[in-house]
């Protein structure tokens, strides 16, 4: 059995990383604030862009519609973009969005499919580079700042570049949909070729230039538009997470310390006892 020195040094060591916890959920909830402000802010800029998507690509036949579009009509070559966080202490937020993506990963390659990856923060990389080492493309980290155009379009662009140079045939992206404090989903959203919602469709216009032409333009901005919109909900997500997390860290701390008081003070009081029993069997041995 522990002594009281040892319970005594346990719980000075418990009540030190319970601090940690308590204070990363703070840093987690104000961050918080600001990631689902931006997160809510970029949604409405997505959901009109595919709007605008939608109604050009109604005025075009397949022949005319650009690669982007209407794909180059094979489904062989997988690429998989997997976006977690680069840091931990989430609980199981990246866990669950790089469980989706080995899922689809494995259903591909049982079907017979050339898949290959690129991910974006350390936690995907780490976690799927043990069984899918040899099919990593790339791998792009975050950093400390938030998600901006300058990060995602170098990603956008490689991702285009493999397309065009005919080394993939469809691309999914792998991120966590954030919808509140306690619920993150992960998400598969197709980038490439392009996924046209029929409801997004609207009035009938006439364009100048022709629709062919702005969709040339405007489809690379829309894949650098998705992978920013997938990092912002994924920043919110994490900090909802991490908050989530640190918080149940924080009270089974407490918990424990509550636990480990109550331990340390019978063991005390049993030592007090036992030297009791000592002085008086000596007392009446005399």
């Amino acid at each position: 059995m522990a002594t009281v020195k040892e319970m005594r040094t346990r719980i000075g060591s418990v009540k030190s990383t319970q601090k940690i916890t308590k204070a990363l959920q703070m840093v987690a909830a104000a961050k918080l604030r600001r990631a689902q402000a931006a997160a809510e802010s970029a949604r409405p800029y997505a959901s009109r862009m595919a709007a605008v998507i939608a109604n050009l690509a109604a005025g075009l036949s397949g022949a005319d519609a650009p690669l982007l579009l209407a794909g180059n009509g094979s489904d062989q070559r997988h690429l998989v973009v997997v976006a977690t966080s680069d840091r931990g202490l989430a609980g199981g937020f990246n866990s669950g969005i790089v469980r989706a993506a080995r899922e689809r990963i494995a259903a591909l390659i049982a079907e017979g499919k050339d898949v290959r990856i690129i991910t974006i923060g350390r936690k995907a990389r780490d976690q799927l580079r043990r069984l899918h080492g040899a099919r990593f493309v790339e791998n792009y980290e975050l950093g400390l700042k938030a998600p901006d155009f300058n990060l995602v379009r170098p990603i956008a662009r490689r991702i285009i570049d493999l397309y065009m140079a005919g080394e993939t045939d469809i691309v999914t992206l792998f991120s966590s949909r954030f919808k509140s404090v306690v619920t993150q989903t992960p998400t598969a959203s197709q980038l490439i070729p392009v996924a046209v919602d029929p409801s997004h469709t609207s009035a009938f216009y006439e364009y100048e230039p022709d629709e062919s032409t702005i969709l040339e333009q405007l489809l690379p901005q829309n894949i650098g538009v998705q992978l920013l919109v997938a990092l912002l909900e994924n920043q919110a997500g994490f900090f909802a997470a991490q908050m989530t997390a640190m918080d149940n860290a924080t009270r089974n701390a407490g918990d424990l310390i509550n636990a480990l008081t109550i331990q340390m003070n019978r063991t005390r009081q049993a030592k007090i006892t036992t030297e009791l029993i000592e002085i008086i069997s000596g007392a009446s041995a005399l």
